[in-house]
């Protein structure tokens, strides 16, 4: 068994290499060209319809949450434990200059997610219980069509539903460390999180948008505003920092710690690796949620995407990164997985350890509240909405069981089936690329939607 656990673990090392970034990357900026860089070229518009709009629903159209309730949803489910540990862990094992390339994927992430959510828009329909659904299966079965379509469509929702059961549970498992620093044992912990799961989830995509509407915002400025406070106690770093992030990332032997000697080629890996993994741009996962919003174009509902990459990376990631850089733990590699829980606590003694559990428990729990959404979504579009409902009901028993097992050998699986949703998906992008440009023309081309259209 661990001779097989061996090579799956090789080729999944080697897929989520160079293979996997050439089609997340060179995918991406290829969508992105056809689509004219819609996240730059119309990004002061993109932060008004977003940023300026987020407590605001007077979007007219179809749909069953508002346009912000959905990205919340999306939200929740990729700010997680990967912002506090994974994103300052590249430090690391590669460098300052590895934060740069996180920065790039996620600039051209924004152009994956907002066509990933513009065309979960178009192809959505409604299922037997009346509600909106839609994400990269049906955008497969429907955009592509024939049997090409029904089996990218089949295939792309059969892997995610793999990969997302043992996740629950690995995510429990990571929720329940912050409880049990609050002297919960963790067979408690997941009992608690469970019921205020099922609480939320049984409710529907309607509950879960009004809970994570509320809860997003709360948990990610509680974690920002520390965080800040971290780096304004050590200003004078500042910049510094930065330095060791662009000369990094081009000269990576220049810069000294721990890590020094890693070469560029590892720094791009990962730094754009951590970056998707984080957004989750690629994965074909926000569609889902966002299938569910009311709005009048598909592509005013794709800014959202943006939005979601800008606020998950280009803010939460980085201010985690330059947490362990301006307090000068990364030069340290017995800090890589506690180095923003120890900067927090020598800024705010034990208060900053608090401020971690909490936010490590907020994070998890509101990625679980949606994953087991998602999960009931691929139940039903591959056998109905009865099974769906079923897999939502197994999807909370896992919580249960990040109580009793430790899944050691799990992420091994979880990379793999995560791989073969990411390159399933970006392939379908591309093919389906031609029909983003279209529906990005038709929006910034009328004033009735854009008012700077000529």
């Amino acid at each position: 068994m661990q001779a097989i656990l061996d090579i799956i673990s090789k080729l999944t090392g080697w897929f989520w290499g160079w293979p996997i970034l050439i089609v997340l990357l060179g995918g991406g900026l290829l969508i992105s060209f056809r689509m004219g860089f819609v996240q730059i070229k119309y990004l002061p518009f993109v932060l008004k319809q977003t940023f300026g709009k987020m407590f605001k629903s007077d979007v007219g159209g179809e749909g069953s949450v508002s346009p912000f309730q959905a990205a919340s949803a999306a939200l929740a489910s990729s700010i997680g434990a990967a912002n506090i540990v994974v994103a300052p862990s590249i430090i690391f094992t590669a460098g300052p200059g590895a934060v740069f390339w996180m920065w790039i994927a996620a600039l051209i992430g924004q152009g994956t997610k907002f066509a990933e959510i513009v065309l979960g828009i178009k192809y959505r329909e409604k299922n037997a219980d009346g509600e909106f659904v839609g994400g990269p299966s049906y955008t497969f079965k429907k955009g592509i069509g024939g049997t090409l379509g029904k089996i990218m469509g089949f295939l792309v929702s059969f892997f995610f539903m793999i990969e997302i059961l043992p996740s629950i549970t690995l995510q429990t498992i990571s929720a329940v460390g912050p409880l049990e620093q609050l002297g919960l044992s963790r067979l408690v912990g997941a009992v608690v999180i469970t019921i205020l799961v099922v609480l939320v989830a049984y409710g529907g995509i309607k509950r879960i948008a009004q809970v994570t509407e509320k809860m997003v915002p709360l948990m990610a400025a509680v974690y920002i505003i520390a965080g800040l406070l971290v780096i304004i106690m050590h200003i004078d770093q500042v910049p510094a920092a930065f330095k060791e992030i662009f000369v990094g990332a081009f000269n990576p032997r220049a810069i000294g710690g721990g890590v020094a000697g890693a070469g560029i080629s590892a720094l791009i890996k990962a730094g754009a690796a951590r970056g998707c993994y984080s957004n989750e741009a690629g994965m074909g996962s926000a569609p889902y949620a966002h299938a569910t919003a009311v709005t009048d174009h598909p592509c005013r509902q794709g800014m959202w995407g943006i939005f979601e990459v800008i606020a998950d990376t280009v803010i939460v990631c980085t201010i985690s990164a330059l947490v362990v850089l301006t307090t000068g733990l990364w030069q340290n590699p017995d800090m890589k997985d506690i180095g923003v829980e120890r900067a927090f606590n020598s800024a705010f003694g034990q208060i900053g350890t608090a401020i971690i559990a909490v936010s490590l428990f907020l994070f998890v729990l509101s990625t679980i509240i949606v994953i087991v959404f998602y999960a009931e979504k691929q139940g039903e579009y591959l056998f109905g909405t009865t099974v769906g409902k079923i897999v939502r009901f197994i999807a909370c028993a896992m919580i249960l069981l990040g109580g009793f097992v430790s899944f050691d050998n799990a992420g091994v699986f979880l990379d793999a089936t995560l791989g073969l949703v990411v390159f399933t998906n970006m392939v379908g992008m591309i093919i389906l690329s031609g029909e983003i440009r279209e529906l990005v023309d038709e929006f910034f081309n009328d004033p009735k939607f854009y008012p700077g259209a000529k």
